[in-house]
């Protein structure tokens, strides 16, 4: 059997190597356009904020695919696949056919069309050369703006501000930061906590202009206000990367469409990561990527395994503050009931949603105490009804609901 992934990221790895456990025999061709090895995004982070050097970005040391036999092939682009022989073309016009296709294309940055985009100074944070560019271009010390008070923005200016570079400052189109990850409590307390920091806000806002002659020096909002800026850096979402998918007729929503077993709607092409759309949803997650790969690679190689989802878990990577929010973090509705501790001298906020006695979301801002128990209660869907008084303590055992 000889499979041919799309991509050399997470999911075009883990696809690999699960492919190479369950397959000694398989050929698998791993093709990526960047020119490095695979590295985990959240490591360019810690590259950024001068926690790591360069060569501790990667994830494998030397040697690693050849013990794996895995040929990956890095700096290769590939611009067209046909999902019937199945086969794909490389940039250049070489065409290589396989059994298998897998399409691990990830995810491309959002940018919003702002005027003034073609300044110079104006980044995005995708790969390692993104970082590379960046770290280059404010050797100088700019004032930076950073759009988008996501999990990546809030990531991006803690990193910058532990180089050193005082004028960091966030942009956000909501009114409150992690719309998605944090109600409002918890939200404030995060905001407090970054801005001790030294990092400023600007919630509310939605930007419209970028300035400057050539180079940024201000961007503009659109209720009339604006802020100094001499580096722009754009952390608003990403989007699957469907082009290869569109062009050679797979069906695609928001992402390419894949059935619980990750196949495409052509039999010999599957796809995982941040590429895929499953039942709706389009995760981009990195555990969500790991169990669309993992899942994938037992299907392609005959042991017929369903993904069933992900529950999505979020933790910010910024030094000195733990976050991590997990499944639902809002809820309305009778069938819902909410459980909270706040203890805003300690930065503490904790928050749990039940759903018939089972907990379905949670928040834990401010403590790493208990977060991988929380995690693992809501995968087992245990009922906590005779604890809901005292499961937000710290000193909680949660072994005694997992003995039951």
């Amino acid at each position: 059997m000889r499979v041919i992934i799309i991509g050399s990221g997470l999911a075009g790895i883990i696809s690999g190597k699960t492919i190479r456990e369950l397959d000694r025999a398989a050929e698998v061709l791993i093709y990526g356009e960047e020119k490095y090895p695979y590295y985990p995004r959240p490591n360019l982070i810690d590259f950024l904020g001068g926690l790591i050097p360069q060569d501790k970005v990667f994830a494998f040391a030397e040697g690693w695919q050849e013990r794996q036999r895995l040929e990956i092939n890095l700096g290769q682009r590939i611009v067209k696949m046909n999902p019937e022989k199945p086969s794909v073309e490389i940039e250049g016009g070489k065409e290589i056919d396989g059994d298998y296709l897998i399409l691990a294309a990830g995810a491309k940055p959002v940018v919003p069309p702002f005027a003034g985009l073609n300044k110079k100074g104006i980044f995005t944070l995708r790969t390692l050369d993104n970082a590379l560019e960046l770290l280059d271009f404010i050797q100088s010390g700019p004032e930076i703006l950073v759009i988008g008070g996501g999990l990546l923005g809030l990531e991006i200016a803690r990193a910058l501000s532990m180089r050193g570079l005082s004028g960091v400052s966030i942009v956000e189109v909501f009114n409150r930061l992690l719309p998605r990850q944090l109600d409002e409590i918890g939200a404030k307390e995060l905001q407090t906590k970054l801005e001790k920091m030294g990092i400023r806000f600007f919630l509310g806002k939605e930007v419209s202009q970028i300035i400057g002659n050539g180079s940024v020096n201000r961007v503009l909002f659109k209720d009339g206000q604006g802020v100094s800026a001499g580096a722009v850096i754009i952390a608003s979402g990403v989007k699957p990367r469907t082009d290869l998918a569109l062009t050679s007729g797979l069906k695609t929503s928001r992402g390419v469409l894949v059935d619980d077993y990750l196949r495409t709607s052509q039999s010999r092409v599957y796809a995982a990561g941040d590429v895929t759309e499953h039942r709706g949803k389009v995760y981009g997650l990195i555990p969500a990527a790991f169990d669309q790969a993992r899942t994938l690679a037992y299907n392609l190689c005959g042991q017929n395994k369903k993904y069933e989802g992900t529950i999505p878990s979020n933790t910010l990577k910024v030094a000195g503050i733990y976050l991590t929010a997990i499944g639902m973090v809002t809820a309305e509705g009778n069938e819902y009931e909410i459980i909270t501790k706040h203890i805003p001298e300690s930065g503490i906020y904790k928050k749990l949603i039940l759903k018939n006695e089972v907990v379905v979301g949670a928040i834990w801002l401010g403590t790493k105490q208990g977060v991988q128990e929380i995690s693992r209660l809501i995968q087992s869907g245990k009922k906590v009804t005779r604890y809901k008084d005292e499961i937000l303590e710290e000193s909680f055992d949660f072994s005694r609901i997992f003995q039951e």
